[in-house]
């Protein structure tokens, strides 16, 4: 009947799928890869260039870890409310991480507009993020746990081509504008980049079928969504801490100055040519039995760093295609099971990715907090004459404690549940 069909809610969107998004999936996970470890690389030597100490940079990373701690579960409740509005909100965020950018590298201002910068980088990355996540669970949700892999295998090819990308390009650009045009050029590069992803990214936003809704606490623990988050909270800090330390390790310990931009490559491209394996090995044999060897790989690749001497760039370089080919797994596996996790428990992702881009950033800021004050008060200077005792506390920190953090993440997945995606 006519005025029975007027009364009737419209049906809902259908929920589009992979199919013809793997390279906006690759394009926007490189831009907001962009955004993560590299300014965590980048930072401490950035701010030395500007006069600042390894604390203050500390601090700033710790005080920006807070605001997170009340920023990300509210943009994670803001992005459940308004699911039909995720492509504005999209554009917003890539936006502003371009924007926060060039107010940080190009416009290099003192530490108030650094600050200001660097909160809206940060704002603006975790929004992405965790629409990013949330909108790929809505994609790959039907395909079941194959294409929550498949969806990760694209995913991480694009934030490991972001990370090279951003991590090798102020130092390219420094030999022929010094260290701080380098940066300069880098943060209008970044700019532009964030323009262009956002307008061609467009189309991988919508429309998506679901409701506004909470996450409830007790169904998400009972997923295992708890344990995950601890850890991926454990497992990322050793590598937030050899990122934070990466450039001081290879230029001030190693005295290989020239080489931290091949290195980073290649340790990078192995976890981006790995990762398609690591992909197929977990989509057969399930997470646990994937995970348990690749972290066990990750540890004794780097057991022998600290025992390098000055010059050893060819052994340096093994201990990076090796340590590489581990973190593809640790980069692809852990999100496409929380991801698949959440799709089986009908949770909203919103949130959730909330707590887990919180987390991962976390475990970045609690590295730097901790191991950056630790090399200051150890008389540290990066690119000075430093003594044996700021070399052997970088020695430590950098070699040393990150196979031991790495080891209650082992212990935490060899109890996971057998039935893993």
């Amino acid at each position: 009947m006519p005025h029975a069909m007027t009364s009737a809610a419209p049906p809902p969107a259908t929920v589009p799928t992979l199919a013809g998004q793997g390279p906006r999936v690759i394009a926007i996970a490189a831009l907001l890869a962009a955004a993560g470890v590299p300014l965590y690389i980048h930072l401490p030597r950035f701010a030395a260039e500007l006069g600042l100490s390894l604390g203050t940079v500390a601090a700033l990373l710790l005080a920006l870890r807070a605001l997170d701690f009340l920023q990300d579960p509210a943009l994670g409740l803001l992005v459940d409310r308004y699911p039909r509005q995720r492509r504005a909100l999209a554009t917003l965020a890539l936006v502003g991480i371009g924007a926060g950018f060039v107010a940080v590298f190009t416009l290099q201002p003192a530490l108030p507009g650094l600050v200001a910068g660097l909160v809206l980088v940060f704002t603006a990355y975790s929004l992405g993020t965790i629409l990013f996540y949330g909108q790929g669970a809505a994609l790959a949700g039907p395909g079941g746990g194959t294409a929550h892999y498949r969806l990760a295998g694209l995913r991480e090819a694009g934030t490991l081509a972001g990370i090279v990308a951003a991590a090798v390009l102020p130092e390219v650009l420094a030999r022929g504008w010094g260290p701080l045009g380098g940066y300069a050029g880098f943060g209008l590069v970044l700019g532009a980049a964030a323009l262009l992803v956002a307008l061609v990214g467009r189309r991988f936003w919508g429309p998506v079928v679901t409701e506004r809704q909470s996450l409830p606490l007790r169904r998400f623990l009972a997923a295992g969504g708890g344990r995950l988050l601890l850890i991926g909270l454990l497992n990322t800090m050793p590598v937030a801490i050899t990122s934070t330390l990466f450039l001081f390790f290879v230029e001030d310990r190693l005295a290989l100055p020239g080489l931290a931009g091949p290195f980073l490559v290649l340790f990078f491209a192995a976890a981006g040519l790995s990762a398609p394996l690591w992909s197929r090995l977990a989509a057969r044999f399930g997470a646990r039995r994937v995970l348990l060897p690749a972290m066990g790989l990750a540890v004794f690749a780097f057991l022998g760093t600290g025992l390098l001497p000055p010059g050893a760039g060819g052994r340096f370089a093994a201990i990076c295609l090796l340590s590489g080919a581990a973190l593809g797994a640790d980069m692809m596996i852990l999100p496409a099971l929380f991801a698949s996790r959440l799709t089986r428990a009908k949770l909203p992702a919103g949130t959730a990715f909330g707590a887990w881009s919180f987390v991962a950033k976390l475990a970045l800021a609690l590295s730097a907090a901790l191991v950056l004050p630790a090399l200051q008060w150890a008389g540290f200077t990066p690119g000075g004459d430093n003594p044996a005792r700021a070399l052997a506390a970088l020695n430590i920190t950098y070699a040393v404690l990150p196979c031991a953090l790495k080891l209650p993440a082992i212990a935490l997945v060899a109890r996971l549940p057998g039935e893993e995606v």
